[in-house]
């Protein structure tokens, strides 16, 4: 099977697969590396790691596009990739859903945020109308040249019109062609058991540390008979609690050696970025080392 097919398969098998966000090449290749079964290309954590700003709808379609592309030439495993709200009108959801799909996505998510949209754990949110938000999907799938391309519609109205209109948009956003549905941001565990129930379609469940739904356990999850368990960024809060610790640590002591409860070592960075793949590569070709 192709990336596509393989995705397509655990979403299928509805066994709450975890799948980690990352936010540039090497995070990715992190995931891959620890044996994660695909990769969610979080917009949330290319704002925050690229611009050092919020997830308020900063990113463009040329940013999560080259970080995609990026990634994709550093892993093999199935990537999900954000795309926001399609960066404009169905018209652009269609040209979005090109440009990923050549950049190298295996299945790509869209919402019905209103432009501007802002994380799906921040208060304020909006939604466009139903009708825009069904329409914005149906371009989506016709515009995908593989038929293996996965389509991901997330709904926010939960916040904004509550359950039972969430529900209502994720069943139309199914009948619109949407291959895995995402009911962001409910807030009790009733309705995390109740989704599953409720949709036709195989689901993700998104778990945002210290966001607004109630954490459950994988397995859990999988029981439940969700397809996919998003933990979107978990790497990126990984990676700052690291940054923080390790440069607490040298600015209080004023030097830092390759401890590995600090930092990774210098000789595991370099296996994880490929370094001696490239001098195998510099062998065969002459070039010395």
């Amino acid at each position: 099977m192709n990336s596509k097919q393989t995705l397509r398969a655990l979403v299928d098998a509805r066994r709450g697969v975890l799948v980690p966000g990352a936010f540039n090449a090497l995070s990715a290749r992190v995931v891959e590396d620890l044996g994660y079964e695909a990769i969610y290309v979080t917009g949330a954590g290319v704002t925050n790691m690229w611009f050092g700003m919020p997830d308020q709808a900063f990113m463009g379609l040329h940013e999560i596009a080259d970080h995609t592309a990026r990634i994709r030439d550093a892993v093999g495993v199935p990537l999900i990739v954000d795309a926001d709200t399609g960066f404009g009108n169905a018209l652009n959801v269609r040209h979005t859903v090109r440009v990923l799909e050549r950049a190298g996505a295996d299945c790509i998510q869209l919402e019905d945020q209103v432009a501007p949209k802002r994380c799906g754990h921040f208060s304020g949110k909006e939604v466009i109308s139903t009708e825009e938000a069904v329409s914005k999907i149906k371009a989506a799938v016709d515009a995908r040249q593989d038929p293996d391309l996965l389509i991901m519609a997330r709904t926010d109205a939960c916040a904004v019109h509550g359950f039972e209109a969430a529900i209502e948009r994720a069943h139309l956003f199914g009948e619109a062609g949407a291959d895995i549905l995402f009911v962001e941001a409910v807030t009790t565990a009733e309705q995390i058991r109740a989704l599953p129930q409720r949709l036709r379609q195989p689901q993700l469940m998104n778990m945002v540390i210290g966001g607004k739904t109630p954490i459950f356990n994988a397995e859990e999850l999988g029981g439940m008979g969700y397809g996919i368990v998003l933990y979107a960024n978990a790497a990126l809060q990984g990676a700052v609690a690291g940054m923080q610790k390790a440069l607490t640590v040298l600015r209080d002591t004023r030097r830092l050696d390759e401890d590995p409860a600090l930092v990774t070592p210098f000789a595991e960075r370099q296996r994880l970025v490929g370094k001696p793949a490239w001098d195998a590569l510099e062998r065969l070709y002459g070039g010395g080392i």
